[in-house]
C-alpha cells in the first residue's frame, strides 16, 4: 500500500515575514534555502537570557521525586533526558525520511549519522544506571505505581517511523493519551525510513516493487564503493539499527540487573518481555542482503 508522504503543518512553522526563501518540514523545523542561509536570520530581544532561551525554570520544574531516596533524582533525570534526546530523534529521523522521499540521498545519510549519535549517547546516560543499586531502586519502585518505560509514546514513535509496523501495536497501548495515540496513527499512515530507501532505489533504476525482487537492488548497492551515496545511506540505516539494538540490549540488562525477574511496574513480564524482543530488526532486508547473506562471495 503506498502510504502518502506527510504534509507540513503550516500551524508548527513560527510566523517570518522576513524570511520568504525558508521552508518549515513536518516536524515545525524552518530550513534556510542554500541562497539564503545566513540572510534575514530571526533576532532575539537585546535583553533575552540564557535561562530564557532554553525555558530552565519550565525545565528543571520536571524534576520533581515523589520520595526521599536519593537515587530517585538519578532515575528520573536518565528518564527525562531520554524524553528529550527521542524527541530530537523523531526530528532527525523524519528529516532524513523526507529527504529520501525528495530524491537526496546525502542529506538523508548526514540525519542519519547524526541519529547514531543521539543513540550512543542514549546508551552511555543508561549506563548512569548501573551506578543505582538495586536495593537503591526498590527504596523508591512503589512509587512509580503502574508507571513504565513501555509507555514511552516518543520510543514506539522511533520504532514505527523506523519500519516496525506491528498492526496491533497501539491497540494494545490503553495507556496512551488521546493526542500519543493519533501521534502514532499518523506515524502509521506516513511512509517509514524503509519506504524512503525504496523510493530511492527505484529513482536509481531497481525494481523493488516487491521483496522477491528487492535482493537483486541490494546486492547490487552492497558491492559498490562506500563513497557512493546508496551504498553509504543503506550502511547508515544499519547503523541506526544496530545502535538502536545496542540501546534495547542493555535496557533490557539493567532492567534484569534492577528488578530481576520480577513483573515490570506496567504489567509486563519485566526483563522477560525486553529480551523477547531484542532479535527483532528495522531493516531485515538490509541485514540480509550481501555481505551478510549466504550468496555473498
Amino acid at each position: 500500500m503506498k502510504r502518502a508522504l506527510p504534509k507540513p503543518q503550516d500551524s508548527q512553522c513560527p510566523a517570518a515575514p522576513t524570511q520568504p526563501a525558508t521552508h518549515c518540514d513536518g516536524a515545525g523545523t524552518t530550513r534556510a534555502t542554500p541562497e539564503t542561509a545566513g540572510r534575514n536570520a530571526p533576532t532575539a530581544p537585546a535583553d533575552l537570557t540564557y535561562g530564557q532561551y532554553l525555558h530552565l525554570p519550565a525545565l528543571l520544574a520536571q524534576h520533581t521525586p515523589a520520595s526521599a531516596a536519593h537515587d530517585e533524582h538519578l532515575f528520573i533525570t536518565v528518564h527525562q533526558v531520554h524524553e528529550l534526546w527521542f524527541q530530537l530523534l523523531l526530528t532527525e529521523l523524519s528529516d532524513a525520511r523526507d529527504r529520501m522521499l525528495a530524491g537526496e540521498a546525502q542529506p538523508a545519510r548526514t540525519r542519519l549519522e547524526r541519529c547514531q549519535a543521539i543513540e550512543h549517547t542514549l546508551l552511555d546516560t543508561l549506563h548512569l544506571l548501573d551506578t543505582m543499586t538495586p536495593q537503591n531502586f526498590l527504596a523508591f519502585r512503589g512509587c512509580l505505581g503502574t508507571a513504565s518505560g513501555t509507555q514511552s509514546a516518543q520510543f514506539h514513535e522511533i520504532e514505527i517511523l523506523s519500519g516496525r509496523r506491528d498492526p496491533d501495536r497501539i491497540g494494545r497501548m490503553g495507556w496512551l493519551t488521546p493526542t500519543e495515540r493519533a501521534r502514532l496513527q499518523k506515524r502509521i499512515a506516513e511512509p517509514s525510513l524503509w519506504d524512503g530507501f525504496l523510493h530511492l532505489l527505484a529513482r536509481a533504476g531497481h525494481n523493488v516493487s516487491t521483496r522477491r525482487l528487492r535482493p537483486t537492488a541490494l546486492a547490487a548497492i552492497a558491492h559498490g564503493p562506500a563513497r557512493q551515496p546508496l551504498t553509504g545511506l543503506a550502511q547508515s540505516l544499519l547503523g541506526h539499527d544496530r545502535t538502536w539494538s545496542l540501546w534495547r540490549s542493555h535496557h533490557a540488562l539493567v532492567a534484569e540487573r534492577q528488578i530481576g525477574r520480577r513483573p515490570g511496574t506496567g504489567g509486563t513480564p519485566g526483563a522477560t518481555y525486553l529480551q523477547a524482543r531484542l532479535d527483532t530488526r528495522f531493516f531485515p532486508e538490509l541485514w540480509e542482503a550481501p555481505p551478510h547473506s549466504e550468496s555473498a562471495p
